[in-house]
C-alpha cells in the first residue's frame, strides 16, 4: 500500500484546484473539478460503475466501525424508499467521552494553518469524488433520488458545493495577514513599533444536523466550511439517512489521520430509534456552531435555543413563480413540468404557487386564459410523466409516509388541474412513486382583505413534495402583492417570473431585492428554478425567513472563526 501523502505533499497536489476554486467564487463563471457524468469513472483509482455498485452491495448488512471513542452501542434501521432494509449499523457515541476526545485535536489542526487545512479538505473531496458511484448508490436508497439525480446532486454537486465552502473559508481566513509590522511616528520622540501576529482561531465544535432528502448536498457546505476553518465536526444524521454521511466521515477520519492529525476532529453522532438527540448535542455547552437543513419548526427552535452556538439554519418556505406572459409558451409550459417533477417535488427550492391573472395573458400563440394556462401545464406534466421509465427517472421515491399523506389530503384543498397517479417501478416493487399534483385555487385580494379564505390557509403553507397550486390573482400587480407577503411571512428559497414587459420585470426584482429572494427570470431551457449552480449561483440569500444563510457566501464561513491578536514591542 502507498504511504498517505503528508499535508505538505497535499499542497502541491491540491493547490491548483484551491486556486482555480477562489477565481471561479470571484468570477462567477461556470467551472467544476468533478465529472457530472457516470462514464467518467472508472480509472485513476475510482471505481466506475459495476465497482461502485458492488461496493454499495457490500455495505448492506454489515457494521460501519469508524473506530471512534466512546461507541456504548451499534444503531441502524435504515429502510430504502425503494423497499430494501439497509441493514448497516453504525457506532452510537456516548457524549460525554466523545466531545472530549474531539477537542483534544483541535490545537494542532488550528496551528496548521489555512492552506493546510484547505488542502486536506479538498483530499476529502477527491476520495469522495473518486467513489462517487458508490455515494450514488447511498444517497439513492437514503432519500428516494432517482439513480442519476443521486449521482449528480449527492456526487458531483455536492462535492462542489463542499469545495465552494473550502474556498470561501480559505479566502476569509487570508484576508487578513498572519503578521505586521505597525510603526506610528511621535514627532522627535522614536516611533511606537510593535509587531503584530494574527490567528484564525476555531469557535469550537460544530454540529452538522443532516437532511433526509439530500444529505450530501445539503451537509458538505456546514461540514466543509466548520473544518476549513479550525473546528472539530460532529457529523449528526437524519435517522433515515445515514449511510452518506457515515461514509463521508469514515473517509474525512482517514484523511486525517494519514496528514498526521487526531482524526476524531470529524466524527459520527448516530442514535436510536427515536432518541431524538439533536436537541441535546445543540445545546452542549462544547457545541458553537450548529448547521441545520429541515423544519421551519425544529430550526426555529435551534434559533432560539442553541444560545451558546453560532447558528445556520435552512428551513422551510413557499417559493412563487409569476406568470404574467411569455414570448415561448411552450418553452414555459415545459421548463415549469420539469421543475414540479424533479424528484416529486422533494426539494426546498421546488415552485409550489404559480400566480396566474385570472383574466389569463398575453403569448406568443395569442392570449391564454387562466383555464387554459393551468390545462396547458398539466397536459405538459402529463406528457412528460406518460412513459413510466421516464417518469421513474425523474420523480425518484416518495421520501417518507408524511410526504405522501400531504400529497393525498392536498386533493381535497380546492379543484384539480392535474391528479397524482401512482407509478408503479418494476425494479423496485416496494417504491412509492407519485406524479405531481395541481390543485386551482383562489388568491383574490378580497379573500385576504376580509379575513383570509380556505384558499390562503392553503396557499400560504408550505406543502412539502409534489404538490402545487394554481393560484388565480386579480392582475399582475395583486400577483407582486401576494410575492411580497408570502416571502415576508413565511420565506422563500426561490422565485421565479416569467413577463415580456420590461417595466413589469423591474416590478419583480425590486419585490425580490426588498425581501431577499433569488429570482429566476423567463427560464424556458434547460436551466431550472430550483436547481443552482456551486460557484456562481447562490442557494438562499439568509434574508428572509426560508433561511438565515446562503450556501455560500462570506458570511457563511467568517462567523466560524475568530482572529486573535499578539502584540509585541519591535
Amino acid at each position: 500500500m502507498a504511504a498517505e501523502p503528508t499535508a505538505h505533499q497535499l499542497i502541491a497536489q491540491h493547490r491548483p484546484t484551491l486556486d482555480q476554486a477562489l477565481e471561479a467564487i470571484r468570477t462567477r463563471a461556470y467551472w467544476s473539478p468533478h465529472p457530472e457524468h457516470p462514464k467518467a469513472y472508472g480509472e485513476n483509482g475510482s471505481l466506475g460503475m459495476a465497482e461502485g455498485k458492488a461496493a454499495f452491495d457490500a455495505l448492506l448488512g454489515t457494521r460501519l466501525d469508524l473506530g471512534q471513542p466512546g461507541t456504548d452501542d451499534w444503531v441502524g434501521g435504515e429502510v430504502s424508499p425503494y423497499g430494501i432494509e439497509l441493514g448497516v449499523t453504525y457506532p452510537h457515541a456516548d457524549i460525554d467521552t466523545l466531545l472530549p476526545a474531539m477537542r483534544a485535536g483541535q490545537r494542532a489542526w488550528r496551528d496548521a494553518g489555512a492552506e493546510i487545512r484547505a488542502v486536506v479538505c479538498l483530499e476529502i473531496l477527491k476520495r469522495i469524488s473518486d467513489r462517487t458511484h458508490e455515494f450514488a448508490h447511498a444517497v439513492m436508497h437514503t432519500s428516494g433520488q432517482a439513480f442519476m439525480m443521486a449521482f449528480q446532486a449527492g456526487g458531483p454537486h455536492a462535492q462542489d458545493r463542499g469545495l465552494e465552502a473550502v474556498a470561501y473559508a480559505y479566502a476569509e481566513q487570508v484576508r487578513t495577514p498572519d503578521t505586521a509590522e505597525w510603526s506610528k511616528p511621535q514627532g522627535k520622540r522614536d516611533p511606537l513599533a510593535l509587531t503584530k501576529q494574527f490567528t484564525p482561531v476555531p469557535r469550537g465544535i460544530a454540529l452538522m444536523i443532516g437532511c433526509n432528502t439530500f444529505p450530501t448536498w445539503n451537509g458538505y457546505p456546514g461540514l466543509f466550511a466548520s473544518l476549513a476553518t479550525g473546528n472539530a465536526v460532529l457529523v449528526k444524521p437524519h435517522p433515515r439517512a445515514v449511510l452518506p454521511l457515515a461514509l463521508t466521515v469514515q473517509v474525512a477520519r482517514e484523511v486525517l489521520a494519514g496528514a498526521g492529525f487526531d482524526p476524531n476532529l470529524v466524527a459520527l453522532a448516530a442514535e436510536r430509534p427515536g432518541e431524538g438527540i439533536a436537541k441535546t448535542l445543540a445545546t452542549r455547552p462544547e457545541i458553537r456552531i450548529v448547521d441545520y437543513t429541515g423544519s421551519t419548526a425544529f430550526g426555529d427552535w435551534l434559533e432560539a435555543n442553541a444560545r451558546q452556538a453560532q447558528v445556520y439554519t435552512e428551513k422551510a418556505g413557499v417559493n412563487t413563480v409569476i406568470v404574467e406572459s411569455t414570448a415561448d409558451y411552450k418553452g414555459m409550459l415545459s421548463n415549469l413540468a420539469f421543475s414540479l417533477s424533479l424528484y416529486s417535488g422533494q426539494m426546498c427550492t421546488t415552485p409550489q404557487n404559480l400566480l396566474i391573472p385570472r383574466e389569463g395573458i398575453s403569448t406568443d400563440e395569442g392570449h391564454k386564459s387562466y383555464d387554459e394556462v393551468t390545462a396547458d401545464l398539466a397536459k405538459s406534466v402529463g406528457g412528460l410523466l406518460g412513459d413510466d421509465a421516464r417518469a421513474n427517472a425523474l420523480l425518484g421515491a416518495i421520501v417518507n409516509p408524511d410526504v405522501k399523506a400531504r400529497l393525498e389530503a392536498a386533493a381535497g384543498l380546492g379543484e384539480v388541474a392535474l391528479p397524482s397517479r401512482q407509478i408503479e417501478n418494476p425494479e423496485f416493487p416496494g417504491a412509492v412513486v407519485r406524479s405531481p399534483l395541481i390543485v386551482k385555487l383562489d388568491g383574490a385580494r378580497k379573500y385576504w382583505e376580509n379575513g383570509g379564505s380556505d384558499d390562503e390557509a392553503a396557499y400560504m403553507s408550505e406543502c412539502f413534495g409534489p404538490v402545487s397550486f394554481a393560484v388565480a390573482v386579480d392582475s399582475a400587480a395583486d400577483a407582486v402583492a401576494l410575492l411580497r407577503r408570502t416571502t415576508r411571512d413565511k420565506g422563500a428559497m426561490t422565485v421565479g417570473a416569467y413577463t415580456t414587459d420590461e417595466a413589469f420585470e423591474r416590478e419583480v426584482q425590486e419585490a425580490c431585492l426588498e425581501e431577499c429572494a433569488q429570482l429566476s427570470l423567463n427560464l424556458t431551457g434547460g436551466v431550472y428554478v430550483n436547481q443552482t449552480a456551486a460557484f456562481s449561483d447562490f442557494h438562499g440569500s439568509g434574508g428572509n425567513g426560508a433561511a438565515n444563510a446562503a450556501l455560500c457566501d462570506g458570511a457563511f464561513v467568517a462567523n466560524r472563526f475568530r482572529v486573535i491578536e499578539v502584540r509585541r514591542e519591535a
